[in-house]
């Protein structure tokens, strides 16, 4: 049986992860740092190390003992991912990445925009996310030193959680301001489009990936798209508010959400396709669109 080392096991995808990993009888261990946590994640099957990302002797003893690194904790940490890649070096173990697919948006302000990116686009990139493409590139051209490397680029992820942590970002986010002011609201005019994968389906895909992905390759995660206005429509109509959204400009979304999220999780195009995954991996995402999900609420 093998055994894989998560990182971010307590949070949304690395848990959710963890839970299907588990289901498929692959041993366990966890990355974590809050001891308080510890029960719940023994209770899930997994075997807690407690360690922060950047403790260099725990992570290199821990690399050292499993059969493969899945990292869910930061896309953005550099640290973490040169330490594990460095350590991994001439073993021919499987290291997988997980990015986001905002490494393809811009500063939109809730307009639409058509591009839809697949894994051999060159990214006309936004200054904000030099740093996470950069950790992407690098992951991939470790291959070359007899590391199984793999990045997955996952999109707005919205379903249950599988693990501890049960609630993605930016829907929930969504629904919470919608409660708050209610009504729903949108940056802008809210054209602007984002993919998106249902958590279960994107869990079946790290399954997939690690057992069957060549080295050094990437895949986007989605199973649909929709735009932010369609997506408060349809929070209005479930909570039972006006048909009428409220369109807020970046300012106010920046006071509600920060400037990483106003400008890229909420204002942003973010359009990719996962053909690649479909059909280098055999993936076939089963669970129901966000829209329908939201219908559910």
């Amino acid at each position: 049986m093998k055994t894989i080392l998560v990182t971010g096991v307590t949070g949304y995808i690395g848990g959710s992860i963890a839970a299907k990993l588990i289901e498929r009888n692959y041993k366990v261990s966890g990355l974590m740092r809050n001891q308080h946590q510890e029960n719940q994640v023994k209770n899930l099957g997994i075997t807690p190390v407690i360690a922060s990302l950047n403790e260099l002797r725990p992570i290199k003893e821990i690399v050292k003992q499993v059969d493969a690194v899945i990292n869910a904790a930061d896309a953005d940490d550099p640290f973490f991912v040169a330490t594990v890649l460095e350590e991994l070096k001439g073993t021919q173990k499987t290291f997988i990445h997980t990015s986001g697919s905002s490494i393809v948006a811009h500063r939109d302000g809730g307009e639409y925009a058509n591009k839809i990116y697949h894994e051999d686009m060159p990214i006309d990139a936004a200054l904000e996310k030099l740093g996470r493409i950069a950790i992407n590139k690098a992951v991939i051209e470790y291959s070359l030193q007899d590391i199984r490397t793999i990045v997955i680029v996952p999109t707005m992820v919205y379903g249950e959680g599988l693990g501890i942590k049960n609630d993605s970002i930016q829907l929930p986010k969504m629904i919470e301001l919608a409660k708050i002011k209610g009504n729903a609201a949108h940056i802008g005019k809210g054209e602007n489009i984002w993919s998106n994968v249902h958590i279960e389906d994107l869990a079946e895909l790290y399954v997939l990936a690690l057992e069957n992905a060549l080295p050094g390759s990437l895949f986007y995660a989605e199973n649909g798209e929709s735009s932010y206005k369609e997506i408060a429509i349809t929070i209005n109509q479930q909570l039972g508010f006006t048909t009428e959204t409220l369109s807020i400009d970046i300012d106010e979304a920046i006071g509600y959400w920060g400037p990483e999220g106003a400008h890229f999780a909420f204002g942003s195009n973010s359009r990719v396709t996962s053909e690649k995954a479909r059909s280098v991996l055999g993936w076939n995402p089963k669970q129901r669109s966000i829209i329908n999900y939201i219908n559910g609420i």
